[in-house]
């Protein structure tokens, strides 16, 4: 069987800024989760049966005390932030496997689901729901695998070495030097995704970069310049491969039947009433009744 692994946060934000607001009688934005679900369902209607969800109960995290610099809620739209805990109650009564953050992030749970699905023997594939790019140290083989929902398009280990020219393993390597913006840490100056990929495609992890550039197996532009860049700042891109690297503490499951979907529970009839979306309940209750 395939579980499919979703990042609730991501679809959150990603349906906040593609459908028209929606306020119910109670004066709740209600859109963005509407559109989550209605996504989810859609999935189900597929012919999904195992899935689970991780949210970023809080946007902070134990990186905001590693990296001062680290992503926050400040300048999330309000409105969108009011979603992230009716999102996770709405997906929880759907009767979808739910796991809200609140130390570690949305991203950590979802390494750490896939990473013990994997290893269950009725499992034949894992695939994680996003395009985010830190998703790739997760992958194996055609074990673990990314699907980007809107182009419809999977990426296994072959895919990430095309795509980066690094195995799965030295990704974080590989963002520590050329950042993340979206996360909050820059990287090392000078040190852009092709000469980043050149030189961890040689040697795999920071450590075993030799320090002198003539030592390198390899040609990059302005090779001096960028091996100066990284001795100066050594112990900082040790700390943003730190912030990089996925935790895998938790959820760990021993089991699919955590993730199978067995239909929603008794309080999601009042959930749609509240979204305002009647057709949601209609649509689950089809998939119920086709499932026995």
């Amino acid at each position: 069987m395939d579980v499919y692994l979703l990042d609730g946060t991501y679809e959150l934000f990603r349906h906040f800024y593609a459908v028209p607001s929606h306020i119910n009688e109670k004066g709740e934005e209600v859109a963005a989760i509407r559109g989550v679900l209605a996504s989810v369902i859609g999935m189900l209607e597929s012919g999904v049966t195992h899935i689970g969800a991780a949210t970023d109960h809080v946007i902070e995290s134990f990186r905001n005390d590693m990296w001062p610099g680290y992503k926050t809620g400040e300048g999330v739209n309000p409105r969108l932030l009011a979603q992230f805990i009716p999102l996770e109650q709405a997906l929880e009564s759907m009767g979808i496997a739910t796991w809200p953050m609140v130390e570690l992030e949305a991203d950590d749970a979802i390494a750490a689901a896939a990473v013990s699905l994997a290893k269950l023997s009725d499992v034949d594939r894992v695939v994680i729901c996003s395009p985010d790019k830190d998703f790739a140290q997760c992958i194996r083989g055609d074990k673990i695998v990314q699907l980007n929902r809107r182009t419809g398009l999977f990426r296994n280990e072959a895919g990430v070495q095309a795509r980066f020219g690094i195995p799965p393993s030295s990704i974080p390597d590989y963002l520590a030097l050329v950042g993340d913006p979206a996360d909050g840490y820059p990287g090392l100056d000078g040190w852009g995704e092709k000469a980043s990929a050149t030189v961890l495609g040689a040697y795999g992890h920071l450590e075993k970069i030799p320090p002198r550039t003539e030592n390198w197996k390899v040609q990059v532009r302005r090779a001096d310049l960028l091996a100066s860049t990284l001795r100066e700042n050594f112990k900082l891109a040790l700390l943003f491969r730190d912030l990089a690297t996925l935790r895998t503490r938790k959820p760990k499951l021993s089991s699919t039947s955590k993730v199978h979907w067995k239909g929603p529970r008794p309080s999601f009839p009042a959930f749609c009433k509240r979204l305002d979306a009647p057709e949601l309940k209609n649509r689950v209750d089809v998939l119920v009744s086709q499932r026995g």
